[in-house]
Order: C-alpha cells, then structure tokens, then sequence
C-alpha cells in the first residue's frame, strides 16, 4: 500500500542542515496497523504528516499504490489525501466556524455523496459517538476530549482505506480511550490499515506492528507481543 525510500526532511540553519527524519525506508501492508513510537523529538508526527501528505518539504521516494506522491503536484497530492486518507489530529483542527455536524459533513462532501444520504451517515456517525446532543455546538463550546471525539469521528466517517492518528487518545479519559483504541481495532478487522503515534504502551499492543525512531532514524521495527505470540 505504502512504501518510504530514502525519506528525509531537514532545516537549513546556516552553513549546516539540521535533521528531523534521515534515510527513512518502511513499507506499509494494507490491513498493517503499525504504530510509530519514540522520544520527543524523533520525528513521529513529522513523519505521519508526510504519510498524510501534509508536509510537502522532503526528499526521498513515496509511492502509494501505484502513485509516485514524490512526483506529484500539490493538487493531485490533496485529491489523493482526500479518496484514501483519514486523519486524528493532536491538536483536533475542527473548523472553527463549523458546527459538530457541519465537522462531520465536510469529509463526505469530498466523495460526491447525496446531501441526504450524507444526512443519514453524519446521524448514525453522531449516535455511534454518543454526540447527538451536540451537533449543533461549535468546537469552542466543547470540552478538549469532546474536541478529539469529534476529530476521531470525522477521521473515520468516509471509510477511509488509511486512518492516521496522532496521539488519538490522548485527551480523552481512559473509558474513552478503550473504546477508540477497540473501534481502530474492528476497523482494521474490516481492512482498514491505520499507523498511529503513540507513546502509550497500552494502545501500542492493539496493533500488529511497531517502529521505533529515535533522532530522525528507525531504530526498530517489530511486531507486537501480541502478534508475535
């Protein structure tokens, strides 16, 4: 589904370069759940915004499916972010001058979906987050664990072919957290292949699969105890 070659992405700091991600390779199966822990600073979130195609500033080769990512323009890279990609933001990006429903929405007017049949999926998607009550509040009338909530809602509502999350459970009570951390999991039973940042041991062991990096370089790539049991 995915394969990284020679990924690396650096600042130029005068008359040297500093590093954040170097000679990155990885393939990513489809139905992989992989997550990518780490230290602060070794360039796990740098990493899953160049799998998101939100960080068009390195070099190297990314090819998913049968597209070259590296060869391609800015606008065929936000068509193909928007057919494949799903993802959980840290820091939630709802639209602000959206609604909760409005959030859901968006996704789905990308795929050419029927207003009404739009209605249908953005209500079951509000009942199956237990948000009914909220969709018509903005993202500053909620709680940051009802942010993320509706960030994780809004990564998964199209069905996407890759969820990528980061940190997805980290604002949200340890109930929560299980329940998102166990929605992935159906998800991925499904076929959805989902690469997570995490620095929690616990939801690590949900996936299949875990690749460590440690300043800018894989310094591991193995599966779970879980898997490998």
């Amino acid at each position: 589904m995915i394969k990284l070659s020679n990924i690396e992405k650096f600042f130029d700091t005068g008359i040297t370069k500093t590093f954040v991600l170097r000679q990155i390779n990885l393939d990513i199966k489809e139905g992989d759940f992989v997550t990518i822990m780490g230290p602060s600073g070794a360039g796990k979130s740098t990493l899953l915004s160049i799998l998101g195609m939100l960080d068009a500033a390195w070099t190297g080769e990314y090819y998913m499916y049968d597209h070259a990512v590296h060869n391609m323009k800015p606008r065929h890279r936000v068509e193909l972010n928007k057919e494949y990609i799903g993802f959980v933001f840290q820091q939630y990006h709802l639209l602000d001058n959206l609604t909760v429903y409005e959030n859901l929405d968006i996704p789905l007017s990308y795929r050419n979906i029927k207003k009404s049949e739009r209605a249908s999926i953005v209500a079951d998607t509000l009942d199956r987050f237990q948000m009914v009550g909220k969709k018509d509040l903005f993202p500053s009338q909620l709680s940051g664990g009802q942010q993320q909530m509706v960030g994780v809602a809004r990564a998964v509502i199209s069905n996407p072919k890759l969820i990528l999350a980061d940190e997805p459970t980290g604002n949200l009570h340890s109930s929560q957290a299980k329940e998102i951390m166990e929605m992935f999991t159906r998800l991925n039973k499904e076929g959805t292949t989902i690469v997570q940042v995490t620095h929690s041991e616990t939801n690590a062991a949900y996936g299949n699969r875990i690749v460590d990096l440690f300043d800018g370089w894989i310094d591991g790539d193995r599966k779970t105890s879980e898997e490998s049991a």
